[in-house]
């Protein structure tokens, strides 16, 4: 069957995992452990999709390296107690991608985790193989930097012109646009449609279960791909 794109990128957080809210408890409970005044939910939902340190950087200017090093240790370690069953994925999620992958499409992350966080919800999944690569924002430069899908795209032998990215933050659509990728713009994870369409997105969907048949009647010549 004809289709439009060859490999499709995905971001973790709030993309495929249901996560957002323990992201906003972490990063709350470790303002309050290092004695700084909370930000707003929104607030930190506008900065998930940065690598950590530039994300508390971002929260928090009047912080210094050393300071940024310590609260991203608060925040380590209380996520990973949170966190001590991994989020769940969203409704549709792993029908999707094990469909997706039955049809052929070459399939990768691109997150603002950790390797270390990434490797281990990957196994909490069963997904340690699954994805034909997968890139963590400590291992390559961070969103919205194209770099970590330029090197999606190398290792899968996949152009610009043939990869989609999927994500729901505006890091993540700005990073596909700075590598020259279509993109499409999830709401229901750390940012609204209404704030993520400014960026262009090929489609936007509500629910993760609304992409796969909307990549069948774009590779069927329904709608424009």
């Amino acid at each position: 069957m004809r289709r439009d794109y060859d490999l499709l990128i995905f971001d973790w957080d709030g993309t495929l995992a249901d996560s957002i809210g323990r992201i906003v408890e972490a990063m709350h409970r470790s303002a309050e452990r290092a004695g700084y005044p909370l930000c707003s939910d929104e607030a930190i939902k506008g900065i998930i999709g940065l690598a950590l340190p530039e994300a508390i950087s971002t929260l928090y200017p009047q912080l210094d390296e050393v300071q940024v090093m310590a609260f991203r240790q608060h925040y380590a370690d209380i996520y990973m107690a949170l966190d001590v069953e991994p989020s769940p994925l969203y409704p549709g999620v792993a029908e999707a991608l094990q469909a997706f992958r039955d049809e052929g499409y070459r399939l990768a992350v691109a997150t603002g985790k950790a390797r270390r966080g990434l490797d281990r919800v990957l196994r909490a999944n069963g997904w340690e193989d699954f994805f034909d690569i997968t890139r963590a924002a400590d291992e390559t430069r961070g969103k919205p930097h194209p770099l970590m899908l330029e090197e999606i795209m190398l290792h899968c032998q996949v152009s610009a012109a043939r990869s989609l990215m999927v994500g729901d933050s505006a890091f993540d659509l700005i990073m596909a646009s700075n590598a020259g990728v279509h993109s499409v713009a999830i709401g229901h994870g750390a940012m609204s449609l209404d704030a993520l369409s400014v960026y262009a997105p090929q489609l936007s969907i509500e629910h993760f279960s609304q992409l796969h048949p909307w990549l069948n009647r774009a590779a069927a010549g329904i709608i424009p791909g």
